[in-house]
């Protein structure tokens, strides 16, 4: 029965991770695409891209991928490991992200596109928490985070992210990416955000199953103790033979011998 009840947990487990991590990457697509209709922002790592493609000519979707793998080279000395979480972020977040640009209006007053920075940024907070939460693998870029916070306990992950969006960000306006209200907004909030989510979509890792429990093998005097005892026991039979042969020996006597007369 315990087995079974542990299986069940198990797979109940698997389930709610396999769910956060589709959710999560789908809210994070939709997220970037709500900021990119906005028109008032990029985020922090596209600001880098589009900076990049500037300067080398590349399609911005190249210079993406292409940034992605010295991200990735970078895990080795963090200790991270790639996932299936891995392969989402890479491949999920960019489908959401082309069919949600599809389906939303290229214009809208200002009030919207407000409304849409926000929305923005909270998507893109709530599926970090979701799909790194769930343990199948963060994606390049947020393995960067995790893999500090990892690394160097004392970091919290609002400073590590705060920290890496700002150089991120410094980095691609250097290189002539635009900057806008919303790619501030972003790099402000999206650490302490994450940190946020993050703290309430972790799934725990399992409990250790307790040992069966054992009969405890009797009690066995030490070597010591025990050649002490049977001496003990050897010498009280000795003693009992000696005493038993002396009151036979004395019965023996009395009997063979005659009584002495001392009269004269």
């Amino acid at each position: 029965m315990a087995v079974m009840g542990s299986t069940g947990n198990s797979d109940r487990r698997l389930v709610r991770r396999t769910g956060q991590l589709l959710v999560g990457v789908v809210l994070y697509g939709l997220g970037m695409a709500l900021m990119v209709r906005s028109r008032l922002g990029l985020t922090s790592w596209d600001v880098l891209h589009q900076g990049l493609a500037t300067v080398t000519g590349w399609p911005i979707g190249t210079v993406v991928i292409l940034v992605g793998v010295p991200l990735l080279a970078l895990w080795i000395p963090l200790r991270q490991r790639p996932g299936v979480g891995t392969v989402a972020n890479l491949v999920v977040i960019g489908l959401v992200l082309d069919g949600a640009l599809a389906l939303l209006p290229h214009t809208a007053p200002l009030w919207l596109r407000t409304g849409y920075l926000a929305a923005g940024i909270g998507a893109i907070s709530i599926g970090t928490g979701l799909y790194v939460g769930a343990g199948f693998g963060p994606g390049p870029r947020d393995g960067l985070m995790t893999g500090l916070v990892n690394r160097f306990p004392r970091l919290s992950i609002r400073s590590v992210r705060t920290v890496i969006e700002l150089i991120v960000l410094g980095t691609g306006w250097l290189l002539g990416g635009t900057v806008g209200i919303g790619t501030l907004a972003f790099a402000l909030s999206i650490g302490p955000l994450a940190q946020l989510f993050l703290g309430l979509f972790s799934v725990a890792p399992p409990a250790a199953a307790a040992p069966p429990a054992s009969v405890a093998p009797p009690a066995v005097a030490p070597p010591a103790a025990a050649e002490a005892g049977t001496s003990a026991t050897t010498a009280a039979e000795a003693g009992t033979v000696q005493t038993a042969a002396g009151l036979t020996g004395d019965a023996d006597e009395s009997r063979i011998s005659p009584a002495r007369d001392t009269s004269w």
